[in-house]
């Protein structure tokens, strides 16, 4: 994984530094091992790192008091703030000491698979493996086969959009309509293409946006599963979302407003129309535009959704006692818990289950007689099964220079820059296109 102010700065500012880990040499990692010195002394207590409502503060508590079936061990929740998350870890792990006993990681987890020997494979069993979405426990699954990171919440993707905008726009407005008015791209370029004519609003705040959702919501993406590199190839999902992208800033439905605070005030304002975001985005619309409650629908993406954010669990080598920190997050990923933690801090669960318990409540009326929960849970079990390479922490040129397009440059002369950086970058280490 996002809902209250907190919570959005904090999820944001996470991703946003996500870029920056692979500046921390890998090497420095390998000098972790299982001699690391344990924040705590108290030889009963794990200490979890995690972030602003990443995980259930009810059930934390109940962890705090004792880890069922492993008791004394008990854990000690730590909250670690903002954009340092990441950086503090990968720090610990680097200097081998005070290294959480288990902690939570982002979306960005496959940063972490190169060194996927720091970490305890969580072994699923046939049953736990059914217990959750497939495509979910893929992406926590390093190249190797190991379950390293153990499935949170998750982030299936829809379009949200601003019904008054498209009424304006002479456009259908029930989620149904717009379904089935955008099940193609060119369908939602041509409707956004409306939506400005009539409005002067963009569809979506920018075409790096657009190009990682498309990504996102594809069955392959920069590899094959065989690491041979699959972005120079014509029908690749790399080259349709570049496409795709860049027809969608000449058809004007960009806004190309690349800041936060632009952003925001883009959607109060209704000069964005929408936002193709993962099922966390409900609050964070919902905490950014309180006063158009109401007016705001969510309607399917075309072709498929995808994942955007949702989180993991993992438990370093170095764990005063793996198995119970194992055991713990298996316990709060529960399918009733995650039911529980649903209607708590709205984390999407990653257990279909978590649906059929009768636990889980509608969170409002901000969408107004449109339930989101209905909604992704119908989206979820459609999310692609992919595989994220080890060389994909490598790859940025290519978000970087659909930004340049939309800021004026020429997209033939970005798309062979793209290509270009990263096949440079990539034969660097060893990897050819």
């Amino acid at each position: 994984m996002t809902a209250a102010p907190s919570t959005s700065l904090s999820r944001r500012g996470f991703l946003a530094g996500a870029g920056a880990l692979g500046a921390l040499a890998t090497t420095a990692l390998l000098a972790g091992c299982s001699t690391g010195t344990a924040i705590s002394k108290d030889p009963d207590e794990l200490v979890l790192w995690y972030w602003n409502r990443s995980l259930d503060p009810k059930f934390l508590k109940q962890a705090a008091g004792g880890i069922s079936g492993h008791h004394p061990m008990r854990l000690r929740p730590d909250l670690i703030g903002g954009a340092s998350y990441d950086t503090k870890f990968r720090t610990a792990l680097a200097g081998n000491a005070f290294i959480p006993d288990v902690l939570m990681v982002n979306s960005n987890c496959w940063l972490y698979f190169p060194d996927e020997d720091l970490f305890t494979d969580f072994a699923p069993t046939a049953s736990e493996k059914s217990s959750y979405y497939d495509w979910k426990l893929s992406l926590g699954r390093t190249p190797s086969g190991r379950q390293c990171f153990w499935p949170v919440d998750t982030g299936p993707t829809g379009f949200f959009y601003n019904q008054d905008v498209l009424r304006k726009a002479d456009l259908p407005t029930e989620p149904d309509e717009v379904s089935a008015a955008i099940q193609s791209w060119a369908d939602f370029r041509a409707f956004g293409k409306q939506i400005k004519q009539k409005t002067g609003a963009a569809t979506i705040i920018t075409a790096t946006q657009l190009f990682n959702q498309f990504v996102a919501a594809s069955p392959t993406r920069y590899f094959d599963r065989d690491d041979r590199p699959l972005y120079h190839d014509d029908d690749s999902s790399i080259r349709k979302a570049w496409e795709n992208a860049v027809e969608s800033v000449h058809a004007g439905i960009t806004a190309n407003l690349q800041s936060g605070t632009d952003q925001n005030a883009g959607w109060v304002a209704g000069r964005v129309a929408g936002q193709i975001e993962g099922a966390w985005w409900t609050q964070v619309i919902h905490d950014t535009a309180p006063d158009l409650s109401g007016k705001w629908r969510i309607a399917r993406q075309p072709e498929r959704p995808g994942n955007s954010g949702g989180s993991f669990l993992a438990v370093p080598k170095t764990s005063k006692d793996p198995e119970a920190a194992v055991a713990f997050a298996k316990w709060i990923t529960r399918p009733d818990v995650q039911s529980h933690t649903y209607n708590d801090i709205q984390l999407f669960p990653s257990t279909p289950a978590s649906f059929e318990n009768g636990l889980m409540r509608n969170p409002g009326d901000f969408f107004g007689d449109q339930n989101p929960l209905d909604f992704f849970s119908e989206a979820a079990p459609e999310v692609p099964v992919t595989y994220i390479s080890n060389s994909e922490r490598f790859i940025g040129a290519f978000a970087t220079e659909i930004t340049n397009v939309e800021s004026g440059k020429d997209p033939e002369r970005a798309w062979k820059d793209a290509l270009d950086q990263t096949d440079r970058v990539l034969a660097k280490r060893g990897v050819t296109a």
